[in-house]
């Protein structure tokens, strides 16, 4: 576990009087209680093997009519969803999430407008692979059967609890070690905790090494390497202690 501090945000407030129950001996009404706070912020880090990977891959043909370009893209993004079905991966976890055909042009002479030169058509594969032994081979099987597109693969987490929880407890012991040099430095002793609130936690996959990059020729593959690496989970607290002054000039205990 890797602890990443961020900068820290300090409110000294005065709280609003707190008035206390029934009239004190003799009548009178007891006096108003004040009390400081001091609120600092911690953030916390937890990096674990991922457990999934989504890959996606995409098909792009052009011809001169739409037809055709649709005709070439449909045969191929066929095949290499067949293709990755036979790697082991279920249908369920194979979605089509692209699909586009689109006129390209020309510019023409100046006194005519651009003029239609053919058609492009795309369709884009999201293959969801929980086993992450898999993940190159679904690389190959889909560039091998006509993917020429390789748009990312990205690493995550199924089950995430228990990374949430460490990061979670290391921003909460960011948060009161700073407490505990602040209220050093203000010659204050913490007393309680008032208040804690969760910032939120995200999960960072690592940076996809294969996204934007074209296939290469089936013929002129070998097989992809991947490495999976960690996945950052981060977290954000903030805590309220009730604070009071140390006695005189001793220590404060």
């Amino acid at each position: 576990m890797r602890k990443t501090l961020r900068l820290l945000t300090i409110a000294l407030a005065l709280a609003a009087p707190l008035a206390a129950q029934g009239p004190r001996p003799g009548g009178s009404e007891a006096k108003d209680v004040e009390f400081s706070i001091l609120t600092v912020s911690g953030t916390g880090q937890a990096r674990v093997a991922p457990d999934q990977a989504t890959v996606r891959l995409g098909v792009l043909a052009q011809a001169p009519t739409a037809r055709e370009a649709q005709t070439q893209v449909n045969r191929s993004a066929q095949a290499v969803l067949d293709s990755i079905r036979k790697v082991g991966i279920p249908a369920e976890r194979i979605q089509t999430t692209g699909l586009s055909l689109n006129p390209q042009y020309a510019q023409g002479r100046p006194d005519q407008g651009p003029r239609i030169t053919g058609y492009q058509a795309s369709n884009t594969v999201t293959v969801l692979v929980e086993d992450l032994a898999k993940v190159g081979p679904v690389i190959d099987a889909g560039l091998t059967s006509g993917a020429n597109n390789l748009d990312g693969v990205e690493f995550g987490l199924r089950k995430d609890d228990a990374a949430r929880a460490a990061a979670l407890t290391d921003a909460v012991h960011s948060a009161r070690i700073k407490a505990e040099a602040l209220a050093r430095a203000l010659r204050v002793k913490l007393v309680e905790i008032v208040e804690v609130a969760e910032g939120g936690v995200s999960i960072a996959p690592p940076p996809s090494p294969f996204r934007g990059k074209m296939a290469m020729a089936a013929e002129a593959m070998i097989a992809t390497p991947v490495s999976a690496g960690e996945v950052g989970v981060e977290a954000s607290v903030a805590i309220r202690w009730r604070i009071a002054p140390c006695p005189g000039d001793g220590p404060c205990s």
